[in-house]
């Protein structure tokens, strides 16, 4: 159906909303959402795909994006921030204290770095600013910047002296984010010059652990980084839709599905006095 002639009605304007701020939903959370059957929901997204305000994707919905260019920062920032929260402290518990990590570029990375400020005595290399002023604060973990060119509009830092600066360590844990998981199992990025960072950290930690929502799963970015094969444990906010799955399994990755937001109240609550 062409664009022009497309004008949607109240419900598939609110859907459009709704997955402008969750990143991506799944078909079945978007009916339950709006109190539709899935028949009537995949029309909606259907007609929505058709006139370019949406993209689907297997089993869900986002927004249409482009390979090239990744979404601005602070509207990232905001983009399933809870999500980002509940995987933060997902990773939180499983970070043993004392240990080492190399932290890499992202707004999950950097809700994970606010949730390790609870654990002890951490040695954190990272390329983010973001991530190391969060952890250089109050803690009595140990921060090394890497050296490298800063990028203003999110805090990062990339390049040759990045990639040399991180080849000097061997951590326990590599604690990387993306900005897509797509369909082949290639976790995806955007520049290329990230990526050669990311890349690095993969190759001198012990441990891979990938943080990605729900709204990576899917979702096209240019660049490859690695494959699911490269990475021990991923850390998500909802079970991961067909195919991905499958492509876990095969890649033998632990999938940590972290709790809800109700759930982790109630366990808060329990361990009060």
């Amino acid at each position: 159906m062409p664009a022009g002639r497309f004008a949607p009605n109240p419900r598939q304007t609110a859907i459009v909303e709704t997955v402008r701020e969750q990143g991506a939903l799944t078909v079945e959370a978007l009916a339950e959402r709006f109190g539709v059957t899935l028949q009537t929901m995949r029309r909606d997204v259907k007609l929505l795909a058709e006139a370019g305000t949406l993209a689907r994707y297997h089993g869900g919905a986002r927004l249409p994006g482009s390979t090239t260019e990744n979404i601005a920062y602070r509207e990232r920032q905001r983009m399933n921030a809870d999500a980002k929260r509940r995987i933060a402290q997902a990773v939180a518990a499983r970070v043993p204290d004392g240990s080492s990590l190399i932290v890499n570029i992202g707004t999950t990375t950097e809700a994970v770095a606010q949730a390790l400020t609870a654990r002890r005595s951490l040695r954190v290399i990272t390329n983010n600013l973001h991530v190391a002023l969060t952890l250089s604060q109050g803690t009595d973990h140990e921060v090394i910047v890497a050296g490298g060119v800063v990028r203003a509009r999110d805090g990062g830092i990339v390049g040759e002296a990045t990639v040399d600066f991180m080849r000097q360590f061997r951590v326990d844990i590599g604690l990387i984010g993306v900005s897509g998981i797509e369909d082949d199992g290639s976790l995806r990025d955007f520049d290329y010059r990230e990526v050669r960072v990311a890349r690095t950290i993969i190759e001198r930690s012990r441990q891979v652990w990938l943080v990605a929502d729900h709204s990576k799963f899917g979702r096209p970015a240019m660049v490859e980084l690695a494959m699911l094969s490269q990475i021990d444990l991923l850390f998500t906010d909802e079970a991961p839709p067909a195919p991905f799955r499958a492509l876990l399994d095969d890649a033998g990755v632990e999938c940590v599905v972290a709790a809800p937001a109700r759930a982790q109240a109630a366990r808060t609550t329990r361990r009060g006095p």
